[in-house]
């Protein structure tokens, strides 16, 4: 199993974002209709997440889930 990641890009946007709204992980769960669970195991950064749920919070910030492009560096390194 892949170990949770707090300094994920994910996890760090919406743990950054969050603060800086100046809400509380039980205010952005209810904002969002997520599970305040959820809120924590994302931005503890839990590698297996449902994506829809993390849209829903990401919308909320004005930002959405999308593929991005990855070096051939790190394509390697992917596994190890």
């Amino acid at each position: 199993m892949k170990d949770w990641d707090r300094h994920n890009r994910i996890a760090e946007f919406v743990r950054n974002r969050r603060k800086k709204s100046d809400l509380t992980q039980i205010a952005l769960a209810d904002m969002t209709g997520v599970g305040i669970r959820f809120v924590r195991d994302l931005e503890q950064g839990k590698p297996n997440l449902m994506t829809d749920k993390i849209n829903q919070i990401l919308l909320f910030f004005g930002h959405t889930l999308t593929p991005t492009p990855i070096s051939n560096e790190t394509r390697r390194n992917l596994g190890k």
